[in-house]
């Protein structure tokens, strides 16, 4: 597996024995910089200025190196009025296609997690659909209404599309919902009330791309061998991991903010819960523990977005403040496991590679799309994230039985600050595969031999579940 923790470039992958020609990006080499002025992107971060100048006339319009179709997915449908950005349904396409459609259960050999990246047959089975090139076309993922999951919705679709090797100057996200965008790039005359119909007409494979962003996918392994031996924020390491759940879950209840249930204002944007507290509120998924693993640093994902601007990100220089260990004008900033800032050159350190991960990784689409996309660092998304991490444990579920043994080598709790469960009849049980597994890179190695039509190492997985992430 590659191990991939920054670094610029790419290899060739010769894993078969034989000469595959498929090159391997590091998370540097797939991380792209927005310009300062996101007017001036022509792929990652796009405005809905750039998109009607696209829509106006696609086929004169088209960004350098785009020969094929643009297709939309928004993850919903817009308000009254502003329901799909128009297609012409000739060259220009608006699909409904909401985040279930880029989600799937799978194996890493260790236990089944919700919500990873989709393997390669429902790659293949969107690309059909769709009836996406994906050497040629411009996709641009979209919210539709702008709202948090929506936002979420939207990276989802990114992180699909470039995991499995679309090219960085053929993949688009458009910053905003309908609701703003319509009168700020777009006109109500751009807006029409249904979307286009699914051809299912298309022929082409994920494994046309020759290119292998597996690195983008952080295994529970991987961060399980970047952690520090404290739980300290350890700035010469290489890495900075990014919580992107509230404070409430990052301290498992110690602490709280604005958002978090049971939080009272007290002058200062994180809190001490009152007296009784009961901080199973800060538990999801009916898990056996909550904290956070580590030297990881928070910020709530949601300070990224402008609800005032339809769910929109907010400019490049606040993102890069956040990323420093800055505090912004309400005093909100990265903070350590002291639940105290870190300080502005404290956070992200030139060459990093960032980490990040939510409870699902549906927050962390909108953490991970700001540092990838925006600020163009080294990314990993550990797509497993908390519900997968916090079931790693010798915690005992509803069964009464431990949920790993002992002596498994996964234990993920013996990196970790953590306070179980109250009681295990509130832990479901979990689909543990083996908790003596040599390795936890199944989805990784699958993916990588689906590429070179070697077969999978076995994996799967189910129909996608509905996001339990939360907004």
């Amino acid at each position: 597996m590659l191990a991939a923790c920054g670094g610029a470039g790419s290899d060739e992958d010769r894993s078969s024995g034989a000469l595959a020609t498929i090159v391997v990006n590091s998370p540097a080499a797939i991380a792209q910089a927005s310009a300062d002025d996101y007017e001036a992107n022509a792929n990652g971060l796009i405005t809905a200025t750039t998109l009607k100048r696209w829509t106006s006339n696609w086929v004169a319009n088209r960004p350098a190196g785009v020969t094929g179709k643009l297709i939309i997915f928004q993850a919903s449908a817009g308000p009254a009025g502003a329901e799909y950005i128009k297609p012409n349904n000739l060259a220009v396409f608006t699909y409904l296609s909401p985040s279930s459609e880029w989600i799937q259960t799978r194996s890493n050999g260790v236990i089944l997690t919700p919500s990873m990246v989709p393997d390669g047959p429902t790659m293949d089975a969107l690309l059909a659909k769709y009836n996406i090139d994906p050497k040629n076309d411009m996709v641009v993922c979209a919210q539709g209404t702008g709202n948090t999951g929506n936002a979420m919705a939207q990276g989802r679709c990114w992180y699909a599309l470039r995991y499995w090797g679309m090219d960085a100057k053929n993949l688009a996200l458009l910053n905003g919902g309908n609701q703003w965008i319509n009168g700020n790039g777009l006109a109500a005359g751009d807006f029409a009330t249904t979307a286009s119909a699914a051809p299912g007409a298309g022929r082409a494979s994920v494994k046309d791309l020759r290119v292998d962003n597996s690195a983008l996918l952080a295994t529970f392994e991987d961060l399980l061998n970047v952690l520090p031996a404290n739980d300290a924020n350890l700035r010469s390491d290489g890495v900075m991991i990014w919580d992107a759940r509230s404070v409430g879950q990052f301290s498992a209840g110690e602490r709280l903010e604005q958002g978090d249930s049971g939080f009272a204002a007290c002058g200062s944007p994180i809190c001490v819960p009152a007296a009784g507290y009961d901080y199973m509120k800060s538990f999801q998924n009916s898990g056996s523990r909550q904290g956070h693993p580590r030297g990881t640093l928070q910020l709530n994902f949601s300070n990224l977005l402008d609800a005032s601007k339809g769910f929109a990100y907010k400019p490049k220089a606040q993102i890069a403040a956040y990323m420093n260990g800055d505090a912004d004008s309400n005093g909100v900033r990265m903070i350590d496991a002291a639940y105290i800032g870190v300080g502005g050159g404290a956070a992200y350190q030139a060459g990093d590679t960032v980490y990040v991960y939510c409870e699902t990784t549906f927050r962390a689409m909108i953490t991970g799309m700001a540092s990838a996309v925006i600020m163009g660092y080294p990314t990993r998304f550990y797509d497993g994230a908390m519900v997968e991490w916090n079931s790693l444990s010798n915690l005992a579920d509803a069964t009464g039985q431990a949920i790993l043994p002992a002596d498994s080598p996964w234990r993920t709790d013996l990196k970790s600050f953590f306070r179980p469960a109250s009681s295990p009849s509130l832990v479901a049980q979990r689909s543990i595969v083996d908790a003596y597994a040599t390795h936890a890179n199944r989805i990784v190695l699958d993916d990588k031999s689906y590429k070179q039509n070697l077969g999978g190492a076995g994996g799967g997985g189910s129909g996608a579940p509905p996001n339990p992430c939360g907004g």
